[in-house]
C-alpha cells in the first residue's frame, strides 16, 4: 500500500466501542485523538450501554446494544445536522459518548446535618438518617443533557454526590407525612422506604434515571434524647414513680460510695433500699375478700350459736362474731 494510504489509513477511526474495565464509570468518552471517522467504520455497543453521537455539542443520533456499519442510513439525524442530503463517502468527525445503563448498586445517602421532624409523642425531635440505594440510567439522551458536560468521564460517586441532597429531602418529606413516632421508626423502616420510593423516581426520572431500590438503614436521634428515652423505659420497668425513684437512687451509690465518709452510710443505704424492693416485688397482690350473701351470714350464725351451746365458744365470744355478722347485712 503506498506510504500516502498508509497516513490516511491511520488518520481515520475504523472501530468505536468502549471495553469497560471498571465498575463505577457511568459517561465515558470515546478518544479519537483528534481522528476523522471513516465512512462505513463499525461502532460497536455492547448489552448495559447506549453509544450517543454529538455534533458540534448537539446530541445526534442515539445507539442501543448492537454492531452498526456507520453510513448514511444509520446515522439520519447526524446526516441532517451535516446537511448530506444525497449521502456521503467521506471520512467525518464527531463526538462520540458511551452511557453505562447497568444497575449502581449500594449507593449510600444520610443527612449531614440533624432534620428537626415533629413527633406524635416528643412534639419536636432531631433525628438523622443513613441508608442505601440503587440506581441505572433509563434514558442515556436526557441523562448525558443533565451530567455530560465537557468532562470526559462522570464516576458514580460524582453522580452520588450531587443526588444525595435530593434523596435527603425526600426523606424528610415523607417522614414529617408518615407522622410516625421516634419509638416506632425501627419497624416502620420498610414503610417509609416504600413510601419514599416513588417519591424519588418521579424527580429522578426528570434525570433520565430510574431507582431501583431504596433503604433505610438506621434512624438516630440526638444522646439527650437517647437519654430521656432511657429513663422513660426504666421508669416503665420500675412500674411507679416511688419504685423509679428507688431504682435511680440505687443507680446513684456508686458514685456516693466514692465520696470520703460516705461510703459505710451509701453501702448501708444501698442494702437497706435493695431489701425493701425485693419485699415489696415478692409480695402477694391483695385480693378483695368476696362478699357474703345473706344466706351465708344467717348459716354462720347458727354455726356459731351451736359452738357455743356445745361450750366451744364463750358467750362473749359469740357475742363478738355475732356483732360483725349482723354488721355486714
Amino acid at each position: 500500500m503506498p506510504p500516502i494510504l498508509n497516513f490516511l489509513k491511520n488518520e481515520l477511526l475504523e472501530v468505536i466501542e468502549w471495553v469497560d474495565d471498571t465498575r463505577d464509570t457511568v459517561i465515558w468518552k470515546f478518544p479519537d485523538e483528534q481522528k476523522d471517522i471513516k465512512y462505513g467504520a463499525q461502532l460497536i455497543v455492547r448489552e448495559s450501554q447506549n453509544a450517543i453521537f454529538l455534533n458540534e455539542g448537539q446530541i445526534a443520533d442515539v445507539f442501543v446494544p448492537g454492531r452498526y456499519e456507520l453510513v448514511t442510513q444509520n446515522i439520519p439525524i447526524l446526516t441532517k445536522l451535516k446537511g448530506w442530503k444525497y449521502g456521503f463517502q467521506s471520512p467525518f468527525k464527531c463526538d462520540v459518548y458511551f452511557v453505562s445503563t447497568r444497575q449502581f448498586t449500594n449507593l449510600k445517602w444520610g443527612t449531614p446535618n440533624p432534620i428537626i421532624v415533629r413527633d406524635p409523642e416528643l412534639k419536636q425531635v432531631r433525628v438523622r438518617a443513613f441508608g442505601v440505594y440503587s440506581l441505572r440510567v433509563n434514558s442515556a439522551q436526557l441523562f448525558l443533557r443533565e451530567f455530560g458536560g465537557t468532562n470526559p468521564v462522570v464516576k458514580i460517586q460524582e453522580l452520588e454526590e450531587t443526588l444525595r441532597p435530593k434523596v435527603v429531602s425526600k426523606f424528610t418529606d415523607a417522614l414529617g407525612e408518615a407522622n410516625v413516632s421516634v419509638y416506632d421508626l425501627a419497624r416502620n423502616f420498610n414503610e417509609l422506604g416504600d413510601k419514599i420510593l416513588p417519591l424519588l423516581m418521579n424527580d429522578f426520572a426528570l434525570l433520565g434515571l430510574e431507582i431501583v431500590k431504596f433503604h433505610i438503614e438506621s434512624v438516630t436521634v440526638p444522646p439527650e434524647v437517647e437519654q430521656f428515652l432511657d429513663k422513660m423505659t426504666q421508669m416503665q420497668m420500675a412500674g411507679n414513680l416511688q419504685q423509679f425513684s428507688q431504682f435511680q437512687m440505687a443507680q446513684a451509690i456508686p458514685d456516693l460510695a466514692k465520696n470520703q465518709g460516705a461510703g459505710i452510710a451509701a453501702m448501708g443505704a444501698g442494702f437497706a433500699m435493695g431489701n425493701q424492693m425485693m419485699n415489696q416485688a415478692q409480695q402477694p397482690p391483695a385480693q378483695a375478700t368476696p362478699k357474703e350473701s345473706r344466706d351465708e351470714i344467717m348459716k354462720t350464725l347458727k354455726d356459731l350459736a351451736g359452738l357455743k351451746d356445745a361450750g366451744i365458744l364463750t358467750q362473749e365470744e359469740f357475742d363478738k362474731k355475732k356483732a360483725e355478722l349482723l354488721a355486714k347485712l
